[in-house]
């Protein structure tokens, strides 16, 4: 059995866009599917709460997510192909999500699925509504993605990795595009990405996560400044910086652990260079060091410093 996730625990504010930071298989895109209890069996949440407005969502029944999703939660998938229909035209798809939770007459249904297209600035829109997924390039089709996460105006936009499949120059477009429709929409938005290039300018905070638990939480400043976890000043210096060229890239040494048979206590103490005795024992709290920002690590656990 792989325990996946580990005590994650964030919140967004409204209006704020969180960037869910880490590396391939440590839990971002779990955490996404959690939230919308999209978790396909034989995965299953075992305890705790996602809170939206107050409300638990893991104590709604199904029809009430149906609603829930889409509607007042959207997501933006890694892999637009995949997350298309294959056999019905844009504007059949997008019209039908309308049709299903805004209870439209099909003609208007229709007209308003070729003004979203136009929203996110797709070209002679009318053309693409009536062309099906495999006809349109890969950023094409990530705009129709977010045509149909954002044609409800969500409270609550999740974007799962949205510019993995794309080019460079594409990847700078789309995301310009969701940051300035959230922000048209004051929406709040979970962005999951492995870039940090991409978290320094579309987010305000940061959460950081390592082996299925979070690190690491704070602006987007103070991370790139003052990072405090072992793991995310490793993260930075890996980063190669213009004006230290000549340097060395320093690597974190070691490897990811086994979720399957992860480490006792922190699960980055095998790589860590500031290991202590107590990290092998238990795993560390979220600790608040000063407004916003907290990290789990026992280096600023007060409480612990009598005992080293």
């Amino acid at each position: 059995m792989v325990k996946a996730l580990s005590g994650v625990s964030f919140d967004i504010k409204p209006g704020e866009s969180l960037a869910l930071v880490g590396e391939t298989g440590c839990g971002k895109s779990v955490t996404a599917y959690s939230i919308l209890r999209l978790i396909e069996s034989p995965g299953k949440i075992v305890k705790g709460e996602v809170l939206f407005k107050g409300e638990d969502l893991l104590a709604k029944s199904e029809e009430k997510m149906r609603d829930i999703r889409g509607n007042r939660i959207s997501m933006i998938f890694q892999e637009p192909m995949t997350s298309l229909n294959p056999v019905f035209t844009v504007r059949d798809q997008l019209s039908a999500l309308m049709i299903h939770h805004n209870r439209m007459k099909k003609q208007q249904a229709l007209q308003e699925a070729i003004e979203s297209l136009s929203r996110v600035r797709i070209p002679d829109p009318e053309r693409v509504a009536r062309q099906y997924p495999h006809e349109l390039s890969g950023g094409m089709r990530q705009r129709v993605l977010i045509a149909m996460a954002l044609s409800l105006s969500p409270e609550l936009i999740i974007c799962d990795e949205p510019t993995t499949f794309l080019d460079v120059t594409v990847q700078a477009q789309i995301l310009s595009l969701i940051k300035d429709l959230q922000r048209k929409l004051k929406a709040s938005m979970l962005l999951i990405t492995h870039n940090l290039g991409v978290v320094a300018h579309y987010s305000d905070r940061v959460a950081v996560m390592y082996a299925g638990s979070i690190v690491e939480i704070a602006d987007v400043e103070t991370i790139f400044e003052e990072p405090k976890h072992p793991y995310v000043q490793g993260l930075l210096r890996a980063i190669p910086i213009m004006s230290r060229s000549s340097e060395r890239l320093v690597s974190i040494p070691g490897t990811v652990p086994n979720l399957i048979s992860p480490p006792r206590g922190c699960r980055f103490h095998p790589r860590c260079s500031r290991m202590m005795p107590v990290c092998r024992e238990r795993m560390p709290e979220l600790l608040k060091v000063r407004d916003e920002h907290y990290v789990a690590c026992y280096l600023y656990a007060n409480d612990m410093a009598g005992g080293r």
